[in-house]
């Protein structure tokens, strides 16, 4: 059976992820697939910065020791104080929508001579102060930091370790409210708010009067029933029922899509909902066959928007998604935390902090009912 070419992603990376490096041909040859199909498979990772593409070779991103073997003559990066700053970056994790994050953070540390290294989180307690220690005590000038706080915010007391660090920070992909020891850092983030609102509105544009919100548990679904909510009320649509999720969250990922599937089949069955937000991307790939077998057709039945667009134009039905300018953010922030550092080592005023709110993009495909093709930003 010939592999889907997603599983032969989740192959190639399990396969770097093991030996840190391997020969494009050699990787080719065990997967068994020709090298024009691998390197571009290799490409496509590359660019999400899932792996490194290094003089014939896959290396994984964050193993040093792995790009030394692949490049033997080429010399070694300084550990700190070198040729130019090193920036600490601590990101929960770096697959899926964190990816493009750290890839577009590598990139503009890369153009300014600067060198980035990770630590990861795992959404582990406490271990986001760990992280941000050992890159400091390895050389790190200036933090990009990413804290798992479970609504995207911190409970009282979780931030302030940030605080005390006593070098640049930036906060990505969170914020802190007013009155916060974080409320005064650097941040970028994406405007996921936004995003919803997005999405409700173009659903309203079709025609549709009652658009649900199907959400996972994350730090962005809040910022999703914000937006969500706003939308709805300023369109002057009919609300619908909110989703179990919002009320008692899921036991595991099973409850959550058993869950998520009775709760889009009663909305449109009994509360008139013929549209829905849904967070992931994957979450939807997963529940539009569950529908469909339920005789919930999309977009017939349900006109669907999925968000975070990170496999949305992969799905055999392609979904409509909002798409987070990722990479963007990852760039924004590492530019922001080196002029941050380019003001201390120059001794130059400080300037006032900024809090960047980037706006995410709705690609439109087939699972919302309109017209393939177009980018639409507000």
């Amino acid at each position: 059976m010939r592999m889907h070419v997603d599983q032969r992603h989740e192959l190639v990376l399990k396969l770097v992820r093991e030996r840190g490096s391997i020969r494009v041909a050699d990787l080719a040859a065990e997967l068994g697939v020709s090298s024009v199909t691998l390197r571009r498979d290799v490409e496509t990772l590359a660019e999400q910065g899932r792996v490194r593409r290094l003089h014939g070779s896959v290396v994984w991103p964050h193993d040093p020791q792995a790009a030394d073997r692949a490049a033997p003559s080429a010399p070694a990066a300084p550990a700190g104080g070198g040729q130019g700053p090193v920036i600490g970056m601590v990101v929960p994790t770096t697959d899926y929508y964190f990816a493009a994050v750290v890839a577009g953070a590598r990139e503009a540390a890369a153009a300014r001579g600067a060198r980035l290294v990770i630590g990861l989180s795992q959404y582990l307690p406490h271990e986001d102060r760990a992280q941000a220690a050992r890159l400091l005590s390895t050389g790190a000038d200036g933090l990009l930091l990413t804290p798992s706080w479970g609504h995207g915010v911190p409970e009282p007391g979780q931030e302030e370790w940030i605080a005390q660090q006593g070098v640049p920070a930036v906060l990505v992909e969170r914020w802190a409210p007013l009155g916060s020891p974080a409320a005064a850092l650097d941040r970028v983030r994406t405007d996921h708010a936004h995003g919803a609102a997005l999405a409700v509105r173009h659903l309203a544009s079709l025609g549709h009067r009652t658009v649900a919100l199907a959400a996972q548990e994350s730090p962005t679904a809040v910022q999703l029933a914000i937006g969500h909510a706003a939308a709805v009320e300023a369109l002057g649509l009919d609300p619908a029922p909110r989703s179990p999720l919002e009320l008692e969250p899921s036991r595991d990922e099973s409850d959550r899509f058993d869950r998520t599937l009775e709760y889009l089949c009663d909305a449109v069955g009994k509360h008139g909902v013929t549209a829905a937000l849904v967070h992931s991307d994957a979450d939807a790939i997963v529940l539009i066959p569950r529908l469909q077998a339920r005789g919930v057709r999309v977009p017939e039945d349900l006109a669907l928007i999925a968000y975070d667009d990170e496999v949305a134009g992969l799905a055999d039905l392609p979904l409509t998604a909002v798409a987070p300018p990722k990479r963007v953010v990852g760039a924004l922030a590492a530019d922001l935390l080196l002029d941050r550092l380019a003001e201390h080592s120059q001794g130059a005023p400080a300037q006032p902090r900024r809090h960047v709110e980037l706006l995410p993009e709705l690609r439109v495909r087939q699972s919302c009912g309109a017209a393939a093709g177009s980018t639409l930003s507000e």
